[in-house]
């Protein structure tokens, strides 16, 4: 009855009679009543809503309800241990516990490098360097964790940005652990716990003696500064294991002012500073050798049988060749001084250019190496390739040809003179302070190549066996040694070890107003264990002090304090 009665309410209405009422009947007359408003809707007839609206509307808000029902039992039943971790880690605050960095040590287990507690970043360990300078390019520096500005870490390791932190970076750091911590909605600590602890990095123990190294450096830098050098360069190696004693560069930065990077006045200056503080000069510093590349050149003469060791060549100061240009002319080939009659000995001890110009490239009847003998021998001595060490940033050298002529010089031929200037360590030949001291360690062990390395106690490698005759060695000593007994190293010449030695004096640009001092060499002379090389970078022409001056300082300070080493 009830939904008979809707019926009749929304369907059309009936008169007494029965008879339906139509709305066109109604409105017969309209056009006679007064105008309608029809934006009101005057004069339109109001129709019943369609049962079938209510019907559609119904299904719809039924759906809306089983959805509704369905999430939520999704949420609150399939998915509900999910969400209340979600609604737990919410709350919950997963932090780094840093690992502590491994320590540093020397050979003869001083501490280099070690960690300390800066209050101001109490999550981690910073770390502390030498408080004597000459260790910063070696040891190198690090990068702490950094924070955002809610005080939160968005880089979350100490790394290392040079040296040995850098290189051995890896066993250094350990790995980090992690702890979680409870908060409460306000952001209060309600409890911590350790899910993953830390495990701290190893130690390293490097071959370098720390007393050597700070007393290297600083003959080194005193000798710069009083001299007028603007840097300088030393290394010491073992030549039987190739272990480093000591690797000093100057000038350096200092690696506790570029780890906490706060004196970002102290860092702009070593930024601008021309003279490249950054730069390890003995890895990565590529210098014009000058004559320390003679007993090479002497080692390959014999090898090639091209002269006798006691021949002797007459050094008048100079020597001359037709000029390839002006034919009338000469083109001359000085000598620092004249020498007289010298063999290869005295050669090598007086340091003769002429000597060598001869040798290396041939005069009369005097026949030459050649430049690709020269080369063939500076690249079985290593001097165009790079040593090995374990260190990053290592150069190799560069030993002057035809085919670098033409790359360098437009295409121009190579001449003998070109030669000449080669074999005296001139023209575009360089060579870095490493591999020059690789190179003298296979002079003194007569032929074994060795890696050199910065770590105490690591299984030798060798990189070749040369093979060239003992005797083809034995002469190239012999010539060291007398440079030291009655030669151009005299400096050298101490009571307390018995050391063999080659300077060399490389002119550099047109002028010639400044020079690289070297002195290499080995000690001790009968029995040698170590082998040396020091350049002394960009000095004036005019000086007589070099780096035969730095070793001597630093021989003197050894026959001292560590004597041990020339035993």
């Amino acid at each position: 009855m009830f939904l008979k009665n809707i019926k009749n309410f929304f369907s059309r209405r009936h008169h007494k009679g029965g008879k339906e009422i139509y709305p066109d009947e109604i409105f017969i007359d309209s056009s006679n009543l007064p105008k309608f408003d029809t934006s009101q809707f005057e004069g339109r007839l109001e129709r019943p809503i369609p049962i079938r609206t209510f019907f559609f509307l119904g299904i719809f808000f039924a759906l809306i309800v089983v959805v509704y029902i369905s999430k939520l039992s999704i949420l609150q039943v399939v998915k509900g241990e999910i969400y209340q971790n979600k609604s737990e880690n919410n709350r919950l605050l997963h932090t780094a516990i840093f690992a502590n960095r491994g320590i540093i040590f020397d050979r003869n287990g001083d501490i280099l490098v070690t960690n300390f507690l800066d209050p101001s970043a109490p999550e981690f360990l910073h770390r502390g360097y030498p408080s004597v300078p000459g260790f910063s390019t070696l040891l190198g520096y690090v990068k702490y964790p950094s924070k955002d500005k809610y005080g939160f870490y968005y880089q979350k390791s100490i790394d290392g940005m040079d040296g040995v932190e850098q290189f051995f970076n890896d066993d250094l750091s350990g790995s980090d652990g992690v702890k979680i911590v409870e908060t409460n909605a306000k952001g209060e600590l309600q409890s911590e716990s350790v899910m993953q602890p830390p495990k701290n990095g190893e130690s390293v123990m490097l071959s370098i003696d720390s007393g050597v190294q700070g007393r290297f450096y600083k003959d080194i830098a005193e000798t710069a500064k009083e001299f007028g050098f603007k840097g300088g360069a030393g290394v010491i190696m073992d030549i039987s294991s190739g272990e480093i004693l000591s690797l000093v560069s100057f000038p350096e930065y200092d690696s506790f002012v570029l780890s906490e990077g706060s004196d970002s006045k102290k860092i702009n200056q070593y930024l601008r500073d021309t003279n490249t503080p950054f730069l390890d000069r003995v890895t990565s510093g590529l210098y014009t050798p000058g004559s320390i590349v003679k007993p090479f050149v002497a080692i390959g003469a014999l090898e090639e049988k091209i002269i006798d060791p006691l021949k002797q060549i007459l050094s008048t100061g100079s020597i001359s060749l037709p000029n390839p240009f002006f034919p009338d002319k000469k083109s001359v080939f000085t000598d620092w001084k004249a020498h007289g009659w010298v063999d290869m000995r005295k050669a090598i001890a007086v340091s003769s250019d002429v000597y060598f110009y001869e040798v290396g490239g041939g005069f009369g009847d005097q026949k030459g190496l050649g430049i690709y003998n020269i080369e063939k021998y500076a690249d079985a001595f290593g001097f165009q390739e790079k040593t090995g060490i374990n260190l990053f940033g290592e150069k190799s050298g560069v030993v002057p040809d035809p085919e670098w002529k033409k790359d360098n010089f437009n295409g121009e031929d190579w001449r003998v003179g070109d030669t000449y200037f080669t074999a005296i360590g001139q023209y575009g030949f360089q060579v870095t302070p490493l591999e020059a001291v690789r190179a003298i360690g296979a002079i003194a062990n007569e032929g074994t190549l060795v890696r050199p390395n910065v770590l105490m106690g690591q299984s030798v490698s060798v990189i070749r066996r040369l093979g060239f005759a003992k005797d083809s060695f034995k002469v190239a000593k012999e010539g060291m040694r007398q440079a030291v007994t009655d030669g151009i190293a005299s400096g050298l010449n101490v009571s307390y070890v018995d050391v063999a030695a080659k300077t060399g004096t490389a002119e550099l640009g047109v002028a010639k107003a400044l020079v690289n001092s070297w002195s290499v060499g080995f000690f001790p002379y009968n029995n040698p264990k170590y082998a040396f090389a020091v350049v002394m970078e960009k000095g004036p022409s005019h000086n007589t002090v070099g780096g035969t001056y730095v070793m001597r300082n630093l021989f003197d300070w050894m026959s001292i304090h560590t004597p041990q080493y020339f035993k």
